[in-house]
C-alpha cells in the first residue's frame, strides 16, 4: 500500500496499528479517516497471504453516512473493480474479500451482528454508536488475531468510549510524544491515537480559519481542539440578537421551505425558510398551542401558507407525525417529506450557520422562536450520562428550524456556496 503522500503522524498510525482495537480520534479533518482506511486495506492484502476466510464488517452510523464517508473514498483508492457494494444484499467486494456492511445508529442495530463471528471490523463515527452495539462488536471479534479498526471525534468525558475503552488504552500515540504506554496495571490491548488539524499538512492555509469561523464553543473544542468535554448550558452561545435578528424584503425567486413539529396536546410549530446567497431567512411562524385535530391544524397551517406567500419547495415535518402527514396529502400537499431528524447533527448544522453570520431571524414574525432560543439548552442528567441532548422543554421552534435546515443541507449549501464541513 502506497503511502508516498501521507502526513509522518498518519504512516506511524497505521504502522503501529496493530492491536486488538484501533481507535483514531481527534479533530475532524486532521487525517483520521484516511489512516484507518489505508491500515484496513492494508489488513485485507494480509489476509491474503495467511490464506484466511473469516467474516468482515465494515460499520457507519447509518448506511448511507459509511458509503459516503468510507466506501466512496476507498474506491477511489483501489478503483471501481475492486470495491464493488451490493447495497441489496449488504456486501461489499472489496480486494477480493466479501465484506457484510451494517448502520449502527439505534439501540435495535445490535441485532445486524448477534451471532456472527468476525476476524475483522471497520468502524466509521464510533461514538455515535449506541454502547450495546459497540459491546456486542466487541464479543464478536472472538478469534485469535482478529482486529477492529475504529474512528471517532470527541464527545462528552463520561461518553462510554472514553471512559471504558479509550482511557484504559494499554498505548497511546500522539504527533508530539509518539508511543506513551499506560500506568494502568491491567490496560485493554486497544491502541489510542489522537489526532490533530496541525497533523494534517495538506489542508489548504484558509482551510484552518474557515473551520475556526464555522465552529464556536462546545463544536469548536470537540471538532477544532480534539477535546472531550461536556456539552452544558445554552445550545447556542453563539447566537445574538444584535447580529442574527434581520427584517429583510423577501427575494421574487428564492427557494422557500418550511419545517414543521407536530403537536396537538403540545404545542404545534412550523418556520418558513428563505434560501438566500447571504444565507438562511426564517421569515414567517405558525404557533399554535390550542388542542387542535389533525383537520383543523392543516387547514390553519394552509391559511399561514397563503397569507405569507410562501410557497414553499419541501415542507418537512417530524418523522413521527403520520397521522398529519397523511392529512396534508388528503388536503393537496404533495410536496411534504419526512424530515431528518438527526438531533446532533441537526443541533450542530445551526450552530456552525449562527457562527458563520448565516442565519438570520425576522424578530417581528417569529415571536415563539426569539423567545426559545435563548433558554434551549443542555440537559444535564443527561450529560451525567454522557449523552448530549437537548433539555425537552419550550423546544418546539428550535425543533422545526432544524427539521427544514437539516433536510434540505445539500440544497442550501449549494445557494450560499458553502463546503461540507
Amino acid at each position: 500500500m502506497a503511502t508516498k503522500t501521507l502526513a509522518p503522524h498518519q504512516v506511524l498510525s497505521i504502522r503501529e496499528a496493530k492491536r486488538r482495537i484501533n481507535i483514531w480520534e481527534g479533530s475532524v479533518r486532521s487525517g483520521k479517516t484516511v489512516s484507518s482506511n489505508v491500515a484496513w486495506l492494508k489488513f485485507l492484502l494480509q489476509l491474503d497471504e495467511l490464506g484466511n476466510d473469516e467474516n468482515l464488517l465494515m460499520i457507519g452510523k447509518t448506511e448511507r453516512t459509511l458509503k459516503r464517508n468510507i466506501i466512496d473514498p476507498i474506491r477511489k483508492m483501489v478503483g471501481k473493480n475492486r470495491c464493488k457494494l451490493n447495497a441489496g444484499t449488504g456486501e461489499l467486494q472489496l480486494l477480493g474479500h466479501t465484506v457484510y456492511i451494517a448502520g449502527a445508529n439505534d439501540e435495535r442495530a445490535v441485532e445486524k451482528i448477534q451471532g456472527l463471528t468476525l476476524f475483522g471490523a471497520l468502524a466509521d463515527e464510533l461514538s455515535t454508536y449506541p454502547e450495546s452495539f459497540f459491546n456486542m462488536l466487541n464479543t464478536r471479534l472472538s478469534i485469535e488475531g482478529s482486529r477492529l479498526f475504529a474512528t471517532t471525534n470527541p464527545e462528552s468525558p463520561h461518553h462510554y468510549l472514553k471512559k471504558n475503552f479509550l482511557d484504559k488504552a494499554g498505548m497511546h500515540l500522539t504527533s508530539k510524544r509518539g508511543m506513551t504506554p499506560s500506568i494502568l496495571d491491567n490496560p485493554l490491548n486497544l491502541l489510542r491515537m489522537t489526532f490533530k488539524l496541525t497533523d494534517n499538512p495538506y489542508l489548504p492555509e484558509e482551510y484552518i480559519p474557515e473551520l475556526m469561523r464555522t465552529y464556536k464553543g462546545l463544536w469548536r473544542r470537540r471538532y477544532i481542539d480534539g477535546e472531550w468535554v461536556i456539552a452544558e448550558g445554552a445550545i447556542y452561545d453563539m447566537f445574538d440578537p444584535d447580529k442574527h435578528y434581520r427584517n429583510l424584503p423577501l427575494l421574487s425567486n428564492s427557494i422557500r421551505i418550511v419545517g414543521v413539529d407536530y403537536g396537538t396536546t403540545n404545542p404545534f410549530s412550523a418556520h418558513a425558510i428563505e434560501i438566500r446567497p447571504e444565507g438562511l431567512y426564517i421569515f414567517a411562524e405558525y404557533y399554535e398551542e390550542r388542542p387542535l385535530t389533525d383537520s383543523q391544524l392543516s387547514k390553519g397551517f394552509h391559511k399561514w401558507l397563503s397569507v405569507n406567500k410562501i410557497n414553499p419547495r419541501w415542507i418537512c415535518i417530524d418523522p413521527s407525525a403520520a397521522s398529519f402527514r397523511s392529512q396534508l396529502y388528503d388536503d393537496g400537499l404533495m410536496n411534504v417529506v419526512n424530515a431528518d431528524n438527526d438531533v446532533l447533527d441537526g443541533i450542530r448544522l445551526i450552530a456552525s450557520l449562527f457562527s458563520l453570520g448565516k442565519l438570520f431571524i425576522n424578530p417581528n414574525k417569529c415571536p415563539a422562536l426569539c423567545e426559545e432560543l435563548p433558554g434551549y439548552s443542555w440537559d444535564p442528567k443527561a450529560t451525567e450520562k454522557g449523552e448530549d441532548k437537548p433539555l425537552k422543554e419550550h423546544d418546539h421552534a428550535c425543533d422545526d428550524i432544524r427539521y427544514g435546515i437539516a433536510t434540505t443541507e445539500l440544497t442550501w449549501r449549494n445557494v450560499l456556496k458553502l463546503a461540507a464541513a
